[in-house]
């Protein structure tokens, strides 16, 4: 069975989006530990699994970026939860009906792993019926103050820190497991 992790950046507040957190985050300059993580997550992963918004951000940028983590990016398989996206390019598929059924399984049909990227109600529906195997969570060093919380809304999920990693420009990585 794959494990599906999600990876999001998130402001110390816990926020993922709005105009504030996108100005913080500019400020923010990833580096070779940044990418050395998420290429680490990648080299594991059998595919992707992203919602609409996040699928389109991605397959209009990473086709035209270089390096080992575009490299990673680019050639494996997409999995796309939408209701109303009919095409796809970037080797991607749109996940037939319902999008937790469909994740659930393509959990079940092989091994490695699967990485989610992206962030909102998709995530929360991922968390509550319980197909997330980790969390991680890149903290960059800022209060947005304002934007959309990650899981704002669910019911209360207990987890287990699985890891913490620095990352370099006072970022860290925080991993956790549900509690089961």
């Amino acid at each position: 069975m794959r494990k599906l992790i999600e990876y999001d950046h998130l402001s110390i507040d816990g926020r993922f989006s709005g105009d504030d957190w996108w100005a913080a985050q500019m400020k923010v300059a990833p580096n070779d530990n940044h990418f050395g993580y998420q290429l680490r997550l990648l080299e594991q992963a059998s595919g992707l699994v992203l919602g609409r918004v996040t699928y389109e951000t991605f397959a209009a940028t990473w086709p035209t970026m270089t390096g080992d983590l575009a490299d990673k990016l680019n050639s494996l398989p997409k999995h796309v939860a939408s209701t109303t996206l009919t095409e796809t390019t970037w080797n991607a598929e749109v996940l037939a009906g319902d999008a937790i059924d469909a994740v659930a399984q393509l959990k079940k049909s092989g091994d490695g792993t699967l990485v989610k990227y992206g962030n909102g109600p998709f995530s929360r529906a991922l968390v509550e019926a319980g197909l997330l195997d980790e969390l991680h969570l890149s903290i960059s060093p800022f209060v947005a103050g304002s934007g959309e919380s990650l899981l704002s809304g669910i019911s209360t999920t207990p987890m287990n820190l699985a890891g913490v990693t620095d990352i370099g420009n006072g970022a860290v990585v925080l991993a956790y497991t549900p509690s089961r």
